[in-house]
């Protein structure tokens, strides 16, 4: 059974930074493309960020490019996200994903995507 569980989310002031982390099991993490979604309240889920199987491909959105980092540690089947600079607009619920495992592509859509963790909340109070 595929397992992905994100830990890290919080409350914090604008300008803070947060990592989340997302832990998979069940599948072979080291061959798939990972991607970081949120969905802000009220509002239909988005991009953030993804990560190709090889982590040589990488993907943000323009609205958390040059704050948010997103990394793949295979060791540990884990995918992160560092959050900095972070805005009251970032207030969400952020989800990870795993992708298919073929290519060596970099997925933005929520439709490539075939697993899905539950999802953390983080809130940017301004």
């Amino acid at each position: 059974q595929v397992q992905l569980v994100e830990l890290g989310g919080g409350l914090v002031q604008a300008g803070d930074s947060l990592r989340l982390s997302c832990a998979a099991s069940g599948l072979t993490f080291s061959i798939r493309p990972m991607g970081w979604f949120r969905q802000p309240p009220g509002k239909e889920r988005e991009f953030v960020a993804a990560i190709s199987r090889s982590a040589t491909r990488i993907a943000y959105a323009d609205s958390v490019k040059g704050r948010f980092t997103i990394s793949k540690d295979n060791a540990k089947s884990t995918v992160y996200l560092q959050m900095n600079s972070l805005k009251p607009e970032d207030t969400a619920v952020y989800s990870c994903a795993a992708g298919p495992s073929i290519g060596d592509d970099v997925y933005t859509r929520g439709s490539s995507y075939y697993y899905w963790g539950q999802g953390t909340q983080v809130t940017v109070s301004s």
